[in-house]
């Protein structure tokens, strides 16, 4: 999504003439009109105010008077696919993006079909046992197993290469040797792929610790090399930035339905009954941004999971990414054996 959306950002009671200013200030050709909480009422172009000038409408005229107030627009949840299909069936330069009505970005068909190069670290979780999925990883690291006819850590891999990012550190423990000789330096896929090793196993953060010291000053992204997900990885790293955080965590939506009738009382005294509600959670995704500021606190083979080190820096603006992308842990053999057909469905072999 563009970076400077929110410039465009207008009132409905802002004059034509105020408008045609943000519209020639900016690069994206259009104002969004939005109330007091963000929420879409309608779009202008230039093209509509020069209409507006044809039929005699001054420009100390609201914009309210002349906007489209039926525009295309797609959820957040949309993918890029679907997006730029729309877009070109249309014949749209730009479509907002809403949630709930709610403006929070607008993609461009130069954004979309421009092949994006990002230089920050991408830094894989590739070291555990896999111990839930024996006898599978008895001999093989589990970020080898193959799900479609790739490891999982290959998709894992290609789903930032496709996102334009290139420089790779993948951290290992068990059956080290295997995944190096799989994925070698990154030549197979254009990119550059490094090695951590942990002699001992150092927990999801504590690798963060092993790390060059020589890092670009960029957020490092963080995921576990078990994850199969189209959480959109642009679109994190832009909130990150955009929000100016030091550390982001990739989060979802968790239902559980209490199996019983739930009570509530004062004292002895019932004061309501529910039938088996349900409550919902937001659940660690186990993918991440990290600023240079929290992965410098990590000591060199310090053991700590990623929730324990986040959980030291609530006060230096950590933020949760929420995403309704598809998202498997492959953590049980369920879990694999879902992946196997999920891989083929979903379109993310």
């Amino acid at each position: 999504m563009s970076y400077n959306w929110k410039k465009i950002l207008v009132s409905p009671l802002n004059h034509i003439q105020d408008v045609l200013k943000v519209i020639n200030n900016e690069s994206l050709q259009l104002a969004l009109v939005v109330d007091l909480d963000n929420r879409l009422l309608g779009t202008v172009t230039d093209g509509d105010i020069r209409r507006a000038l044809i039929n005699g409408v001054p420009l100390s005229h609201p914009i309210s008077e002349i906007m489209y107030t039926t525009p295309t627009v797609v959820d957040f949840s949309v993918s890029k696919d679907q997006l730029l299909e729309l877009m070109n069936t249309k014949q749209l330069n730009s479509i907002p993006i809403l949630d709930s009505g709610i403006v929070v970005g607008l993609e461009t068909i130069h954004h979309i079909t421009q092949k994006a190069k990002y230089d920050n670290p991408v830094f894989l979780m590739a070291g555990g046992f896999g111990t839930r999925l024996k006898p599978l990883t008895d001999h093989c690291p589990k970020p080898l197993l193959k799900v479609g006819d790739k490891p999982i850590l290959e998709t894992v891999l290609l789903s930032f290469v496709k996102s334009g990012f290139h420089t790779f550190y993948i951290s290992t423990h068990y059956l080290p040797e295997m995944i190096k000789e799989y994925f070698g330096n990154g030549e197979k896929w254009g990119v550059s792929i490094s090695y951590i090793h942990e002699e001992q196993p150092l927990g999801t953060g504590g690798a963060l610790g092993l790390l060059p010291k020589d890092l670009p000053n960029l957020p490092v992204i963080m995921m576990n090399a078990d994850v199969l997900t189209k959480v959109d990885l642009e679109a994190l790293l832009a909130f990150h930035n955009e929000n100016d955080a030091n550390a982001t965590m990739c989060v979802r939506e968790y239902e559980y339905q209490v199996p019983f009738g739930v009570i509530e009382t004062e004292g002895s005294k019932i004061i309501s009954m529910v039938e088996k509600p349900i409550q919902r959670f937001h659940v660690n995704a186990g993918i991440y941004v990290v600023g240079r500021k929290i992965i410098e606190q990590v000591k060199s083979n310090e053991v700590v999971d990623m929730p324990t080190l986040l959980g030291r820096n609530l006060d230096e603006r950590v933020l949760m990414f929420p995403f309704h992308e598809y998202w498997l842990d492959i953590g049980r053999i369920d879990d694999f054996n879902r992946a196997q057909i999920d891989i083929h469905t979903l379109g993310i072999d």
